[in-house]
Formats: C-alpha cells, structure tokens, sequence
C-alpha cells in the first residue's frame, strides 16, 4: 500500500510538470519587429530604443527592425499574417491602425484580428498659430469659428481622416464648432504644415506634442492648447488644455506593440512582462519624455478595451466629418 501511494503521488507531481511547462515561454534567437514606416521617424526611433533595451536586458538574444512603409499600414500587416501563432514577430502599434479601417484606406484589418500586446505612450494633439494670428488663446478661436466655421483653413499632417485631424476636429465640434464646414488642409508632414503657417497660407496648424517642441524653437509661432488630462511638464508647462478651455475632452494617439493571430497565452504573459519591464526603465521614461509623450503602460489585460473604446470614440467624429467609409 504503502508503494502504490508513493507512485500515485509521484505520478501527480510528473503530471503537474507539463501544465507548468506549458505556461512558460520565450522567443527564439532573432525577434522580427516590423515598423510601418520608414526609418528615421518616431515610429522608428521607438522601435529602436526597444531594440536596445530589450537586448542590454537580455530579455531577447537578437531583435531585428524591419521598415515597411505603405498601403496604410497593409504592407507592414503583411508580414504578420504569414505569421500567426509566431512570438517572434511584433509590430508597432499604432491609432492610424482604427483611422485608416474606418477611412476605408486599410479594409477588414482590424486590430482585433491580431494580437495587441500592449500601450506604451500617448501623444497628444493640439492647435498651433502665427505669432500675429489674432486669436491670443483658444477660446478666441472658437468663438471665432462657431461663428464662422468655413472661413480658416485648417492644416495638418499626412492625410485626412487621421489622428491629428481626430485631435482638432473633437474638441472644436464639443465647443460647438460646425466642424463639417471646417477647411482641413492635409500636407505631406508636420513641417511643410508648420511651414504653410509661417507663410501664412495657413491659419491654423493642428500636430502632436512632438512638433510643439520644434515650434518651441521659433518664435513667430504661437501654441494656443494642447489636448492631454493635465498640463504637460517641462518646456511645454505653459500651453493650457482644452479642459482649462472649458472643454471636457483628451485628444490623444496611441503608440504600442501589437502581435500576430493566435499568440498562446504564454507568449502574451511573456511580451506583456518583457515590455512592461523595458517602459519601467530609466533610459525609456527619459526617452518618452524628451518627445513631449506621456508614458502610459497598458498591458495585455486590458490593451483590447483600450482600442475598442478608442474606436467608437473615432468612429463617432469621422462620421460627423464624412470621412466613414466602414458601414
């Protein structure tokens, strides 16, 4: 009696072994992770920084950036279909991914058909104006264009339906801007934009906090409001928030790790563990910060909630401009 308890209880402890085997996971040798953009870029220099910290932490052996820009993302979507169930593939995620599904750009590529790992930062989106612009603050422009909504052009960059149009479009359609009628001019970057506007083609510029810090460098340009929950630290503690305007609302963009189909659990956990660990580093929070970034880490439990309210807040304004084309 005494052997058949022995081997019944060695038996349940053999048995135990491969459920907690199965839970456990990491990368092979080299880990792909494909930008959908071109080098250089913030989109890039993201994927680098990762890069960098995940090998000096050893979490991976080896992580190779692949650019494949074009189509709206599709191209670089490519790469991960031939790829589900694969750990070693990962891509930035990024809001165009909901912008250009509900533009009609990228069709039927949703990010609920892959698997989101996770947010690492939010970027948050503004309106910028000529130094000899009349309007001195935000409210002077919406009470401007609530009664004159076709009269300004309204600039921005690459292409319309995106999230810097999302950022400007929301909070003037809160104050109670007609924004259907509002001129938005799409240019091919962030600088031709600004550009247009210190020629005063232009009279209004909507970016993101990134190109806050260059127009921070010129002095014929003036930033009227930012879109984050709070004002932003540093050099860019002086530009007030929609909120402080009197309008409830957060312009914002999202920038984080999404994955191929089919990921097991355990190759989630990992990746969801690895980057929470590289954002809680030093070298990450000072990176993220010198952009005008908000570090904001959403992990896995709760990244697809995340992007789902993200979507109908999308959807709900580019229906309002006609810019739709998903129903």
């Amino acid at each position: 009696m005494k052997t058949l308890i022995s081997v019944i209880a060695g038996l349940a402890m053999v048995g135990s072994v491969p459920s907690y085997a199965q839970q456990s996971w990491k990368p092979g040798p080299v880990v792909q992770f494909t930008v959908p953009a071109g080098p250089g870029g913030s989109l890039d220099m993201v994927a680098r920084q990762i890069q960098k910290i995940a090998i000096e932490k050893k979490l991976v052996e080896s992580m190779i950036v692949q650019n494949k820009p074009g189509g709206a993302l599709a191209v670089a979507l490519n790469e991960l279909d031939k790829q589900a169930g694969n750990g070693d593939y990962l891509m930035t995620l990024t809001t165009s991914l909901i912008n250009n599904n509900i533009t009609g750009s990228l069709k039927g590529r949703t990010f609920d058909k892959y698997t989101p790992i996770s947010i690492l930062f939010q970027e948050y989106v503004g309106l910028i104006v000529h130094k000899d612009s009349p309007f001195k603050t935000a409210k002077d422009l919406v009470d401007f264009m609530k009664e004159n909504p076709d009269k300004l052009n309204v600039a921005l960059a690459s292409s319309l339906g995106n999230h810097i149009q999302v950022g400007a479009a929301l909070p003037l359609q809160m104050a109670g801007v007609d924004v259907k009628k509002v001129n938005f001019v799409a240019y091919k970057s962030s600088a031709e934009s600004i550009g247009q506007l210190l020629g005063r083609h232009v009279d209004v510029v909507s970016a993101s906090t990134p190109n806050f810090l260059t127009a921070l460098k010129n002095d014929q340009l003036r930033i009227l409001v930012v879109g984050s929950p709070k004002r932003l630290s540093g050099d860019l503690s002086f530009i007030p928030t929609w909120k402080e305007e009197g309008i409830d609302v957060v312009t914002t963009s999202v920038q984080g790790i999404i994955a191929p189909a089919n990921l097991t659990q355990a190759q989630i956990d990992f990746w969801g563990k690895a980057l929470a660990q590289i954002t809680n580093t030093a070298e990450w929070k000072q990176f993220v910060e010198l952009r005008g970034w908000n570090p904001d880490f959403i992990g896995p439990d709760r990244v697809n909630a995340v992007m789902t309210e993200e979507t109908a807040r999308i959807q709900a304004i580019l229906d309002t401009l006609g810019l739709s084309k998903n129903k």
